[in-house]
């Protein structure tokens, strides 16, 4: 099992003026410590599940990908996760591309339906109902495909999207991962078995991970994909970095059951040296396969 990096809060000590040399020492933290992902929040408010109020401070997340490209160079890059409503799809697209390019082919599209409302109502960006969200992300994951098959610049037609060309020069280094968050069993996981590389589920426990991953395999039949060539992530919090075989212990049940890779999520304050405490147990985690 592997280690992943997500930082959802920006309150660092020092203040705003702070974050910029923080995040790059972040990036370095993140890579000596033998992690092999990095993410940020698709989000312009900070969010309830984080504790903190509105208010606290948000950046916005491809920008900083783009800066932790040019401090990072072996660490795949990622949201966790873009929210479909904020970006037109053709620009997603050349966004990532963008980033995969100047990262040296390490930027991976984590993606889902969004779902901050406040969020979107504050910024005039329009909150289509759960159903047309879905059926965008769906069309924007077609799109996305499309646009780095640099064998078909044509056009698309969908419901919600049109695009008379799907033109994108330069191509991505790496053909981007795309990495699809939630569990919801009818059409999160559907989408997963028919266009996602990646799965990002909540480590809620492993049992319930190891249903989902059932249901997930299901659908895979259906499609007539193979399960096996999905990587499976869950989100394990922000653990101890003092009780290193604890943590460890606790994910050995969602090693057994299938699951690639732990992201966990640095607090506030001194993230990069909370990174730094928790490397040594990066090559425990990879003792349980």
């Amino acid at each position: 099992m592997q280690l992943g990096i997500h930082v959802p809060i920006f309150d660092i000590d020092g203040g705003p003026a702070a974050i910029a040399g923080e995040l790059a020492a972040v990036g370095r933290a993140a890579e000596e410590s033998g992690a092999t992902w990095l993410s940020f929040m698709d989000h312009f408010f900070q969010i309830e599940p984080t504790g903190l109020p509105a208010e606290a401070n948000m950046l916005e997340g491809y920008t900083t990908l783009g800066y932790l490209a040019a401090h990072t160079s072996t660490i795949d890059l990622g949201l966790l996760v873009t929210g479909v409503t904020y970006r037109h799809p053709g620009l997603l697209a050349k966004i990532v591309s963008t980033l995969d390019v100047l990262s040296g082919g390490r930027a991976v599209l984590g993606i889902g339906a969004a779902w901050f409302e406040r969020e979107h109502l504050g910024l005039g960006v329009p909150y289509p109902p759960i159903a047309e969200r879905f059926e965008r992300l769906e069309e924007a994951l077609r799109i996305v495909k499309q646009m780095w098959d640099p064998a078909n610049n044509g056009p698309f037609e969908g419901k919600h999207y049109q695009l008379a060309e799907t033109l994108n020069s330069p191509q991505p280094l790496r053909t981007p991962p795309v990495l699809i968050g939630g569990g919801g069993e009818k059409k999160t996981l559907r989408l997963v078995a028919q266009y996602a590389d990646r799965c990002n589920l909540f480590g809620t426990s492993a049992a319930d991970v190891e249903h989902k991953l059932d249901v997930l395999r299901g659908h895979c039949d259906t499609v007539g994909r193979d399960f096996a060539e999905i990587r499976v992530t869950v989100m394990a919090g922000s653990p101890n970095p003092d009780d290193h075989d604890g943590f460890v212990r606790g994910l050995a049940d969602y090693a057994k059951i299938g699951v690639h890779q732990a992201i966990v999520m640095p607090p506030a304050g001194k993230p990069a040296a909370w990174i730094d405490s928790l490397a040594p147990v990066v090559p425990q985690l990879a003792e349980l396969g």
